[in-house]
């Protein structure tokens, strides 16, 4: 216990420690007297500043514009001696020959004391939101030998300043710091010198570089908050869909779009859309709608290897004059080697890769279907009067036993084993059969191509013309999404993909209507109500 206190508080007598200067129980005063300061000075270690060779007054009268020094911290400001060159416990250094006046840059340090330097030699500034002013040209001064210098009670200790007193400079006015009103700000960054304009600073709230993209979506929950590089938004928190949950696409006069639906966790749909012109000058429509089957592996990467594998044939094969029904053909068996290719090298491979496929060509007056598995097309007339019809005819289970006689459809499609298909695109498959089909409509209507997550909710041809917008010629972005719209309503089970292509109606001096398939399709593809 020091000698200068008593050990108790002088009022209530509660025991006090070491340093206490008020007691901790009543708050009086331990003693009437405060203690002695001591030897050495708490405050950190400073770099080494040379102090002022000149006094404060002298200081004033050569440079009236300057201002004045930040104040001492109280009790622990040395005293200076007459001539103002350093604390009077400090040894003076012997003054130098004095060299012809050149102009000097001067720079309040953290002692607060200017300090002068030689001509084309860098001014050390002080670390934090000191001053960093230039002086009046004057002739440099005796130096006296270095001392440390306490410093200003609101400057940061030198620990997070720079090791680099050449580099304190640069610190001057935030140089070197990290600004609220300047984000992304720094010695470097526009506006991060004090002489800068104002418009130099980026605005507060503005994206960082890089993240433009980014800052461009919104959140499609709340509609309000910007989503983050993670996928969630950064208002709600919410998921954002992927990419691939829902597409939409137009081009032209064919639209198509793609969802995920309610209940999976993927969109394994994929569709292409496209137009080419044709040798004769005219333009030929294709679009191509593939659904990948679930219980195979990559069925995603699969439907989107058809589509843009028959989508490429199509266009490779139509401006050459190959007639639509067989480059339909040719463009379903390039699709089938697409997903071929993804199975595994491994023999014996197990659910290799696999997908359904149906297309539509619309060129020179003709409609052309081709189709793998249960994905479907329909017609729908412009003429709502005018009967809709189915132009596909499914692979699988309940359309064999519809065929087969053994049940009804409506008997067969109440049965569990209904969607099994019987016919798809993949290494495993049994035996690859397009079905191809070739109509002259003589009237105006809409194609409509779609997977079995959209005809699952609008089975029968009717049903799909009753939902099917009557502007869907006009409009077939929209009535695509009114489409999808309705199976998400019904339920959304699986994955929902449809694109919708106008069939314009044939000049009246055109060829005889002819309704019926040609060629191979006719014996496969017959159209139902």
């Amino acid at each position: 216990m020091s000698m200068h206190r008593p050990s108790g508080c002088p009022s209530c007598a509660e025991p006090l420690e070491e340093g206490d200067r008020f007691c901790g129980y009543c708050g009086s005063p331990v003693c009437a007297f405060p203690p002695p300061l001591p030897a050495d000075d708490p405050t950190l270690a400073l770099p080494s500043l040379a102090p002022a060779p000149a006094s404060a007054a002298a200081r004033a009268a050569e440079s009236p514009g300057r201002p004045p020094a930040p104040p001492w911290p109280a009790g622990g400001a040395p005293a200076w001696d007459a001539a103002g060159s350093g604390p009077q416990d400090a040894p003076a250094a012997a003054p130098e020959p004095a060299a012809p006046a050149a102009p000097a840059a001067a720079a309040w340090g953290r002692g607060g004391a200017a300090q002068d330097t030689g001509a084309g030699s860098a001014a050390t500034g002080w670390a934090g939101d000191g001053y960093h002013l230039a002086g009046p040209a004057s002739a440099p001064e005796p130096e006296p030998s270095p001392s440390p210098v306490p410093a200003p009670e609101h400057a940061a200790p030198a620990l997070y300043g720079p090791a680099d007193p050449a580099g304190a400079q640069d610190l001057a006015y935030g140089g070197g710091e990290t600004r609220h009103d300047r984000p992304y700000g720094g010695p470097d960054a526009p506006g991060a010198s004090p002489w800068a304009p104002p418009a130099a600073e980026a605005p507060y709230g503005s994206t960082p570089p890089g993240h433009e993209a980014a800052a461009k979506k919104t959140c499609v929950a709340c509609r309000a908050g910007r989503v983050d590089t993670d996928g969630y938004c950064e208002h709600c928190g919410h998921a954002q869909p992927r990419e691939r949950d829902h597409l939409e696409e137009e081009l032209g006069s064919v639209a198509a779009v793609s969802d995920r639906g309610l209940r999976h966790h993927r969109n394994e749909d994929s569709f292409a859309v496209a137009a080419t012109a044709l040798a004769d000058g005219s333009t030929a429509t294709v679009a191509i709608v593939c659904d990948g089957v679930s219980s195979a592996s990559r069925p995603d990467d699969a439907s989107a290897a058809a589509a843009a594998a028959a989508n490429e044939a199509l266009l490779e094969a139509l401006p050459r004059g190959t007639h639509p029904q067989e480059a339909m053909h040719r463009a379903i068996l390039a699709a089938a080697d697409a997903v071929t290719a993804l199975a595994p090298e491994a023999p014996g491979a197990q659910n290799a890769p696999a997908c359904t496929l149906v297309g539509a060509v619309v060129s020179g007056g003709l409609l052309t279907i081709g189709w793998v598995g249960d994905s479907r097309a329909y017609w729908v007339p412009d003429d709502r009067g005018a009967l809709p019809r189915r132009l596909t005819e499914d692979d699988s289970w309940a359309a064999q036993m519809v065929a087969a006689g053994l049940m009804g459809e409506a008997e067969a499609y109440a049965d569990a084993r209904a969607h099994a298909i019987t016919g798809w695109l993949g290494a495993d498959a049994y035996e690859l059969e397009p079905h191809t089909a070739t109509f002259r409509p003589d009237h105006a209507g809409v194609v409509v191509v779609c997977t079995d997550g959209l005809w699952n909710y609008a089975e029968s041809a009717v049903e799909m013309a009753r939902v099917l917008p009557a502007d869907a010629a006009v409009r077939p972005l929209h009535s695509a999404q009114v489409l999808v719209g309705h199976a998400l309503d019904g339920g959304g089970h699986d994955n929902v993909t449809v694109a919708v292509v106008p069939f314009a109606a044939p000049p009246a001096d055109g060829p005889a209507a002819d309704a019926s398939p040609r060629g191979e399709a006719e014996a496969q593809a017959h159209p139902r109500a």
